[in-house]
């Protein structure tokens, strides 16, 4: 697959796969875990969402402006993989929320999403820059040796490519299941079964049990028996299922650590081979 084609391509896949890994494992689960931790409906949720995926846009023009001014991608790249696995560090700290904590907790976490906002911005678009010299370098090299060459390096770049584009599907295709299992298993794990009206029903009975209506609270009750918990002390026993329904998401984002640091690490091995992108000049 990577036969004739620039040295580096590989590594530079791999480590994209790896950053496209840990996002998209956080993306599967983020709407989810807003409102399961802090109570928030799914409007409110899906707000935040909507602003950090803008961002996740507006923060890549930013990236490639930084490092089209240094001329430093490399390190814009670097550094873009350091705040985003900073941000996932964040998400991952298993913090239960309460009513005292809520305000700067969900304010940590606003925080965490514009690292990785703004880390993917210095990485993403700047790899890609970099493939592209990779592939700039290997046709001038081929011009060298006279235009068949040249022709048939040129036949080399869409292919190439696409091999680098495989790679990032093959990661973001994989990681959704990721969270669920891990969430899953953690529940399991402490003798709960996974419920997606659990949450809700949970925040609203431990803010205002009083107001809640008697149907409701008989849904709670039955679904609550059938997930494993206890409904002899119910506000107990919802405080423990967002707790521990909230920690598998937890730690769904410590694989996003992980896949974050195991992109670094391949990124930092192998960056002797990658060129630095030049200016084009201009006509």
């Amino acid at each position: 697959m990577f036969k004739n084609h620039p040295k580096g391509l590989l590594t530079a896949a791999l480590s994209n796969m790896g950053e496209r890994f840990g996002y998209y494992i956080m993306n599967a689960v983020l709407v989810l875990f807003l409102c399961s931790k802090f109570g928030l409906s799914e409007a409110a949720s899906g707000t935040i969402y909507s602003f950090f995926y803008a961002g996740i846009y507006i923060l890549s023009l930013v990236g490639g402006l930084i490092a089209d001014r240094t001329q430093n991608y490399k390190g814009t790249i670097k550094t873009g993989l350091v705040i985003m696995a900073l941000g996932y560090i964040i998400l991952s700290i298993p913090i239960l929320a309460t009513a005292a904590n809520t305000t700067w907790l969900l304010t940590l976490t606003c925080v965490a999403l514009f690292l990785i906002a703004f880390g993917n911005g210095l990485f993403k678009g700047n790899l890609q820059a970099i493939v592209g010299q990779m592939y700039d370098n290997f046709e001038a090299d081929a011009a060298k040796q006279g235009p068949e060459a040249l022709k048939i390096a040129k036949d080399k770049r869409d292919s190439g490519f696409q091999i680098f584009y495989v790679f990032i599907n093959v990661g973001g295709l994989i990681a959704p299941f990721i969270a669920p299992v891990l969430r899953q298993w953690w529940l399991g794990t402490n003798g709960f079964t996974y419920n997606a009206q659990l949450p809700a029903l949970c925040h609203e009975y431990i803010n205002n049990a009083a107001a809640m209506a008697p149907e409701a609270l008989a849904n709670l009750q039955q679904l609550m028996v059938a997930a494993g918990g206890a409904v002899s002390d119910l506000t107990a026993s919802c405080s423990q299922y967002l707790q521990i329904f909230n920690e598998g998401i937890h730690y769904s984002f410590i694989a996003s650590v992980a896949a974050m640091l195991i992109s670094l690490v391949i990124f930092f091995i192998s960056q002797k081979t990658f060129p630095n992108p030049a200016k084009k000049a201009t006509t």
